[in-house]
């Protein structure tokens, strides 16, 4: 069987990458590069929708590695069904953390300060004076304490915030503090001016952001969603921004893309981007980066980074 790789950026763009297998481009297109029987390591096309990233997977009988240009898996790991045993599936752990934690400081700074308002004054070449809140002395409760909730809070530490509160799906002791465990949310809401998601999307995380996760934050408080959009249940969302209580800053919604005329877009306390945390210009670099380093250690049978599951005799 020949040993393909197929990669969702030109072969010949990628320096450094190992002798040995045979180097297929292919993001997402109608026509397969080769025949998906033939492929032992699959990059998974980048940004494209699930079904994309999916559709090779059936074919995939050789397979033994699926890596991901992204941070979470969640679009990818419904395939994986399909799979053998003994695939193992790598996320883009290194790649993202960078340009997903500048935006949720942006977003932050953005919401708090104004930042859309004085756009939209400046439209009417009006002058919109007044107090604003700003981060400094906020407590600041991040949801979701991995490679990217940690590279959040390198940048809030010099905006001279109050404090961090982290949490994760279990709690353990870091270098600047604990972690709190999930089941400590409902103590710790009520604390928080700020609060960032930063989690994975798995079946313990969708719509952890509900009813009552909202009716626990204070008011005034700001909700930024840095995460996946089905974290938050948006019904539940709308009821409290409409309202005018909290407000929100989301790069990620459910449904996304966010549709014409739904009522997120009129909130006037919610502030939305495009799903823009990763696609910057550090995103080429580090990913090519990543994709040398695990197909080196994929020719040379080390051990490869970055694994998050391993399917088992039935697929996952």
């Amino acid at each position: 069987m020949t040993a393909d790789v197929w990669l969702p950026i030109p072969p010949d763009e990628i320096e450094g990458l190992p002798e040995g297998p045979e180097y297929r481009f292919w993001d997402g297109e109608e026509d397969f590069p080769a025949d998906p029987a033939d492929c032992a390591f699959y990059v998974v096309p980048y940004m494209k929708p699930a079904e994309v990233g999916q559709r090779p997977l059936p074919r995939m009988r050789g397979v033994r590695v699926v890596q991901t240009l992204s941070a979470g898996t969640d679009h990818i790991e419904p395939g994986l069904r399909h799979l053998g045993p003994g695939v193992r599936l790598c996320n883009a752990r290194g790649v993202h953390e960078a340009s997903t934690a500048e935006l949720a400081l942006a977003l932050i700074l953005a919401s708090l300060r104004g930042l859309p308002d004085f756009v939209r004054a400046q439209d009417r070449q009006e002058w919109l004076g007044g107090f604003r809140p700003a981060l400094a002395d906020r407590n600041v409760l991040i949801v979701g304490y991995g490679s990217i909730g940690a590279a959040i809070e390198d940048r809030l530490v010099p905006f001279e915030v109050a404090r961090v509160v982290r949490v994760a799906r279990s709690g353990r002791t870091t270098a600047r503090g604990p972690v709190h465990p999930l089941t400590e949310l409902p103590r710790l809401l009520p604390e928080a001016d700020v609060v960032v998601l930063s989690t994975p999307l798995t079946e313990a995380t969708r719509h952890l952001v509900d009813a009552d996760f909202l009716a626990r934050m204070k008011d005034g408080a700001l909700l930024v969603n840095v995460a996946r959009g089905p974290v938050v249940d948006t019904k539940a969302l709308l009821a409290e921004t409409e309202s005018g209580r909290i407000a929100a800053a989301l790069d990620v919604t459910d449904p996304e893309p966010l549709p014409f005329g739904h009522p997120l877009w009129r909130v006037p306390g919610v502030l939305i981007s495009p799903h823009a945390g990763g696609p910057t210009s550090a995103f080429l670099p580090r990913a090519e980066r990543l994709l040398v380093d695990q197909l080196t250690r994929f020719v040379n049978r080390e051990p490869l980074r970055n694994v998050i599951l391993t399917t088992g005799p039935a697929g996952v």
